[in-house]
């Protein structure tokens, strides 16, 4: 774990909302404080205003099989889910998660249902942050970087909900007792309400928080740069090209600190490449002492290679979210990030002949395709057990998730650049990520951008929101996409998920349903 924010330990409280849009649900050991209605209206010292937002991001390790932020079952919502990746493991192994996969999933799915509790659970935390940081003995400059990091929190966390299930309940603020069945809270904003709201919260973060190398900036923690690039990602979606432009550009001119392409692809996702010059914003983990946590949970080993056929070997996970032959065809000849991407399975020899397998970068060798489940793994998603920190518990191996890189900035400014017709900036981008792939010049076309932000991001967790949206601005092209895997994506229907029907069921019918569930 980096020094920096060790301070942000799994074992925080949460004082979650008394609603049944999040679970309440308390902690002790690292937050020690007591849940809404009991905590004390008075100041509060500043210790305590900095655990409550570290427990906001604390909800970024959600994961397993229950309340999930970025573990496996928000892995299935956006990889899975796109022309990247298919569910993987053996046939029948997680019929919700193959459900997804094939858009035939309904609002009884246990996926959407504890996506969606996970980021409302993040969401309680945040607003329960914001409510009492206010009362802390802080410095004003010190109470709004606090409210900064949490309200770039609680953008991104509506950021996602927004793309995966369209308009949904805003809760803005911790409600009062007699607030707790009011309509506001239990029936769907409007898209477009979302998307002002996380606006304002991620403007507020751009205008609050310091720039990277500032003396108050600790590594792991949101910055400057990571709210001006998640609100150019905003604005990309809103086709607010402008804005998108104005704020990347800012990353890029070197204004909110030094950012660069980190040199080596393939070692972004090992410890080399944690928090590198290419981090703009990423999951921070470590080892603990207690060996159970301070990671998201199960998010390396559900995605591990996985033993079948002949098996007869240690396998390294549960073979989800394997990359698909598309995926693998998107690469040109000589671009490294292919083999930085995807872990390939090499075939079995012939009968005679000595199979050489497949041998990790950490020297680990998996057997040939006789003896494994799937073809290919995402190589992203892997974790060295002998060349990377682990305590042992394979449940919680210590991989930091990026959220936001440097190389996703520069395509959100060529985009946005070809957009408002700046063709040479967007060209000089979009040379910048593909000269580090290997690859010389290509035409700064919005097809070639797209096509350069899917490999270059391919199992990021970002690719199903991207088909959508690139939909919206030329319709016709996704239908086509996951035909040719065989899959039927309907439109106005598939671009979002089924509200989950226990969240409808628990507000008394008053949650809508997206259209065509």
């Amino acid at each position: 774990m980096n020094p920096h924010i060790s301070a942000i330990s799994r074992r925080a409280g949460t004082a979650a909302l008394a609603l049944s849009l999040a679970m309440v649900s308390g902690c002790k050991d690292f937050l020690d404080v007591a849940p809404q209605g009991q905590l004390s209206s008075e100041t509060i010292d500043p210790a305590t205003a900095q655990k409550l937002v570290d427990g906001v991001y604390n909800s970024l390790y959600l994961g397993g099989f229950g309340p999930d932020t970025h573990g496996l079952q928000f892995v299935i919502l956006t990889d899975i889910a796109s022309d990247d990746s298919d569910k993987g493991s053996s046939p029948n192994d997680y019929g919700d998660a193959l459900r997804v996969d094939n858009f035939t999933l309904n609002s009884s799915n246990s996926n959407v249902n504890n996506v969606w509790n996970g980021y409302y659970q993040g969401i309680s935390r945040a607003n329960q942050a914001l409510d009492k940081i206010a009362l802390s003995a802080s410095s004003d400059a010190e109470k709004n970087r606090l409210l900064g990091e949490v309200r770039f929190l609680r953008g991104y966390f509506y950021f996602n909900l927004v793309r995966l299930f369209g308009g949904v309940p805003k809760l803005d603020r911790v409600p009062q007792a007699s607030e707790i069945n009011s309509a506001e809270f239990q029936t769907r904003a409007s898209a477009a309400d979302i998307y002002a709201f996380i606006i304002e919260d991620l403007r507020f973060a751009v205008d609050n928080l310091p720039q990277k190398g500032d003396p108050q900036t600790q590594t792991g923690r949101a910055n400057k740069a990571a709210a001006q690039g998640m609100l150019a990602k905003v604005y990309l979606y809103q086709k607010n090209y402008q804005q998108a432009f104005a704020l990347s550009n800012e990353i890029v001119t070197g204004k909110s600190g030094a950012y660069a392409l980190y040199p080596t692809y393939a070692d972004i996702w090992r410890t080399p490449g944690a928090n590198s010059s290419e981090s703009i914003f990423e999951i921070q983990t470590g080892v603990n002492a207690a060996c159970n946590n301070s990671a998201v949970n199960l998010y390396v080993v559900s995605q591990g290679p996985r033993a079948g056929g002949k098996r007869g070997w240690s396998d390294l996970g549960f073979g989800f979210n394997t990359p698909t032959v598309q995926l693998a065809n998107a690469y040109e000849a000589g671009d490294v990030r292919r083999a930085g991407t995807i872990i390939f399975i090499q075939p079995t020899a012939p009968a005679g002949q000595r199979s050489t397998g497949t041998v990790l970068w950490d020297g680990f060798r998996i057997p040939s395709q006789d003896s494994v489940e799937n073809s290919r793994y995402s190589y992203k998603a892997y974790h060295s057990r002998t060349r990377e920190a682990n305590c042992g518990n394979n449940d919680y191996l210590p991989k930091n998730i990026r959220i936001l890189r440097y190389a996703e900035i520069l395509l959100i400014r060529a985009e946005a650049a070809l957009q408002t017709g700046n063709a040479a900036t967007a060209a000089a981008d979009l040379l910048a990520v593909r000269t580090r792939a290997g690859l010389g010049a290509k035409a700064a076309t919005l097809e070639n951008i797209w096509a350069e932000r899917r490999v270059e991001l391919a199992l990021e967790h970002d690719r199903f929101f991207d088909l959508v949206r690139q939909e919206s601005v030329t319709p016709g092209r996704i239908v086509p996409i996951f035909a040719a895997q065989g899959k039927t994506f309907v439109k106005g229907k598939n671009e979002v998920f089924p509200i989950p029907q226990p969240q409808i069921d628990l507000s008394g019918g008053r949650l809508a349903q997206n259209p065509g569930y």
